[in-house]
């Protein structure tokens, strides 16, 4: 799919054209979007687990 040097560009890019200012903020809400939906599907898995 992607290599490493794909990766970096796409990364470069995405620095460039957001800014470094609003990079930290941007990571922060990735960070608690992935949480947010691992906890939705670990409750999901246990609610399918619990039903007969």
């Amino acid at each position: 799919m992607f290599g490493l040097s794909e990766l970096a560009v796409i990364l470069l890019v995405v620095v460039v054209v957001l800014g470094v200012k609003k990079l930290p903020e941007l990571t922060r809400s990735a960070g608690k979007a992935t949480r947010i939906f691992k906890s939705e599907a670990r409750a999901l898995k246990d609610d399918d687990t619990r039903r007969p």
